[in-house]
């Protein structure tokens, strides 16, 4: 056995980059476990015991025009909307974790430590990266997949609308692309500013830009659906897009606003309106366009983020 030990040519394994990993954010991996076991458990209950509750009290109090919430309603409420706000709040937190991770390491010097002991900086940055990215990926997927499943028991009759920014993040594959790019961005930020406040600060600031401008691209990524009629009718349970008047040619302008004024009518040429929407069909190849885009950022993030890493190491 000695001479085993002691052989030259027995080589020594290999340093498994990915335990180092957890051993180091052992604190942040149990909090992620505590978040997504507490949503998870909110979700479950909503969908269990509480969704049964409210659903007795609603057919027994909300009749005909008048409805009084019970405590069973609201907590059951309460517990839906709660849950949506912590799903959203996800990508801010691993934006802000990632950064202040990878700026503490650059600013301490343990990541250079890391590199003297036969870790290359890219096999050192891909490690830091992919066993969060799986236990985030894990963690969404369970609280996503829970949440539409929520979402489509609807016990309740109140106002869940599937295109509300709260709603529609995490009711599909969103809220698993969304963490994602939180943590690319963190990584850039921090190996932008090697300091953890600062990272921190600059993380949310760019995970809040990112996600307003894909809010706000939301709605074009996909054709709006039409109708047209004597006024805007729409189906119900739709997104709202824009509308205005059709011309006897069939060209959609805006409305000239001529209420029931025939002349006014007859001199802008308008024969009916129109109404562009979205309706509840649309949800999933917004989600899905949207999502493709969330992750070619994300990717796009990341390639900057290493081949800043290469630079500064080269």
């Amino acid at each position: 056995m000695t001479a085993l030990a002691t052989d030259p040519t027995v080589r020594p394994r290999p340093v498994r980059m990915w335990r180092t990993v957890l051993r180091l954010h052992r604190a942040a991996l149990i909090g992620w476990a505590v978040l997504v076991a507490a949503v998870s458990g909110v979700l479950l209950w909503a969908y269990g015991p509480g969704g049964n509750a409210a659903r007795a009290d609603w057919q027994r109090r909300c009749t005909g025009d008048t409805c009084s919430w019970s405590d069973a309603i609201s907590l059951y409420h309460a517990a839906y909307t709660g849950a949506e706000l912590v799903i959203g709040w996800v990508p801010y937190l691993v934006a802000a974790w990632a950064g202040a991770v990878l700026a503490r390491e650059l600013e301490r010097g343990t990541a250079r430590l890391a590199w003297t002991q036969g870790v290359s900086p890219t096999r050192w940055l891909a490690t830091t990266l992919a066993v969060p990215a799986a236990l985030v990926t894990a963690g969404s997927t369970v609280m996503v997949l829970l949440h539409r499943l929520l979402f489509d028991a609807h016990q309740v009759p109140v106002s869940w609308h599937w295109w509300n920014d709260e709603t529609f993040v995490p009711n599909g594959t969103l809220g698993i692309a969304h963490p994602l790019l939180g943590l690319a961005v963190g990584t850039l930020a921090g190996l932008l500013q090697r300091r953890a406040l600062t990272a921190i600060g600059l993380s949310i600031v760019l995970m809040g830009l990112a996600v307003t401008t894909l809010g706000f691209a939301r709605p074009h990524l996909w054709p709006w659906a039409t109708s047209t009629g004597g006024g805007y009718e729409t189906p119900p349970n739709v997104l709202y897009g824009d509308g205005g008047a059709v011309t006897s040619t069939g060209a959609h302008i805006a409305d000239p606003m001529c209420r029931d004024s025939t002349a006014c009518l007859k001199a802008h040429d308008v024969t009916g309106f129109y109404s562009e929407y979205h309706p509840a069909a649309h949800f999933w190849p917004l989600q899905l366009v949207e999502t493709g885009i969330a992750l070619a950022v994300t990717a796009l993030v990341l390639a900057t983020a290493f081949t800043l890493l290469r630079r500064r190491t080269a």
